[in-house]
């Protein structure tokens, strides 16, 4: 029998990709995670010493949501040049920039050393980090999903992935060192460990990434000068407001609902009677499992479509978040593990995980890291306003008004499942196709990817 003469598919690259992708988002969202847990544990204890116990915790996650604040500033300054210059590039770029922000964190004076410049420093080094983190995820997520032939959803994914793999460990580094040191030397300098080891994983992520080539989409589109443009950002804005602002409300309540998972619930847990350890082990819990549910969920959509799946996911979590304070208020230590892997290991992935080739799909090459980068981020700025936006409720109201916070997580829900039935399926979508049509969502009937 004659043997086919077209060689078998090298997947080297796409496998490099995908693996510095994933430990590429690890880092970044270690360093920007970890801001998270020590903004409700312990900036408020360091940084605004001068506050009673709620206004610094509202003064920590502000200076927590700055960061989110400043990802579509990095979204769009870091997506131009990698729609220009190259997915590659910028991922360096990023990756150093995070690293060495995270540990001058690690080296901050204190409140009681340099009065309100230290808060300052702070606000200054989160800035510089949601710049950092703003422009990773878009061109990650890229040389995942640009190096894919099929089964998009998942390679994708696990950038996504790298998220929740950065809580467990910014936690676990916490974790493990306030047990090592003791609560007292945790607050004075053992806070400070876990962030002056981002310099050590910085030179394990550049070895990583650097072994990693240019994607094939972008190399074939530099091949045609007429693909290229000059300003990205005006070109998503002309030719695809509507697929902007569909992309940031498919996106709010993914993010709404991992604000209040993964930063608001850890303070309230506390204000509520847990101990600062069980939140923690819970969330670390629900961390690990979230890995195999994001990619898990993502899998499916590559079978069933984007859209289905992120419509049953908000629908579950506008429902659950009725139940989700009920659980931890009671006091129980495995009714609030129960709420945080139900939350966020199980509802939150079907949202968040088929997010990364969603986005990837609905822009064209010549504009598509700046277009998915600018539409994450903005959205993604929920999971920095909600932590803030909750907590300043609950002091306004002395503690309580959870129900508020259902409410509103519920209604970002309801948007979400406005925008994914309005976008349309995207899975179909050749992310080589020409720019007038890459961008424009499929038919309402028509099928996911094929499968291979």
């Amino acid at each position: 029998m004659a043997k086919s003469a077209t060689p078998p598919p090298d997947n080297t690259q796409l496998h490099r990709a995908v693996t510095s992708s994933f430990f590429g988002s690890v880092i970044e969202y270690y360093d920007f995670l970890l801001y998270a847990t020590a903004s409700a544990v312990v900036f408020s204890r360091v940084f605004f010493t001068d506050l009673d116990p709620l206004a610094g915790t509202v003064a920590s996650f502000g200076t927590f949501a700055a960061g989110y604040l400043a990802r579509p500033l990095g979204g769009v300054v870091f997506g131009h040049y990698g729609d220009r210059l190259g997915r590659k590039r910028m991922l360096v770029l990023t990756m150093t920039l995070m690293g060495t922000v995270s540990f001058l964190i690690g080296v901050l004076p204190t409140y009681e050393q340099v009065g309100s410049w230290a808060a300052v420093l702070l606000v200054l080094l989160r800035v510089l980090q949601g710049v950092a983190v703003g422009g990773e995820w878009g061109g990650a997520v890229l040389m995942s999903a640009e190096h894919a032939r099929t089964r998009r959803g998942l390679w994708a994914s696990f950038t996504n992935a790298g998220a929740p793999c950065g809580m467990v460990l910014s936690t676990a580094a916490l974790t493990g060192t306030g047990a090592l040191v003791g609560e007292e030397a945790f607050l004075a300098w053992g806070w400070r460990v876990p962030f002056l080891l981002s310099i050590v994983l910085l030179a394990v992520g550049l070895f990583v990434r650097m072994r990693v080539e240019e994607t094939p989409v972008f190399a074939a589109s530099r091949r045609d000068p007429a693909k290229e443009i000059r300003l990205p950002l005006l070109d998503v804005l002309r030719t695809r407001p509507r697929t902007l602002l569909l992309a940031v409300g498919v996106g709010l309540s993914a993010f709404v609902a991992q604000g209040t998972l993964m930063t608001f619930l850890i303070a309230h847990g506390v204000q509520t009677g847990h101990e600062r350890q069980t939140v923690l082990n819970a969330l670390t819990l629900s961390s690990a499992l979230a890995v195999f549910g994001i990619i898990g969920w993502s899998a499916l959509s590559d079978r069933l479509g984007r859209r289905p799946v992120v419509l049953v996911g908000a629908a579950a979590m506008a429902v659950f978040g009725f139940a989700l304070f009920p659980m931890v208020d009671a006091g129980s230590a495995l009714l609030l593990t129960c709420a945080l892997v139900l939350g966020q290991s199980v509802i939150h992935p079907m949202m968040y995980g088929p997010l990364a080739a969603l986005y990837a799909e609905m822009f064209s090459t010549r504009n598509r890291y700046t277009g998915a980068s600018l539409g994450y981020q903005l959205s993604g700025m929920g999971a920095g306003l909600a932590p803030l936006l909750f907590a300043e409720v609950q002091r306004a109201s002395g503690g309580g008004a959870t129900l508020v916070v259902s409410l509103v997580i519920a209604a970002f829900c309801a948007l979400t499942m406005v925008s994914i039935l309005l976008l349309g399926e995207t899975s179909g979508h050749d992310l080589g196709d020409e720019p007038e049509t890459a961008g424009a969502p499929r038919p309402a009937d028509a099928g996911p990817l094929p499968s291979p």
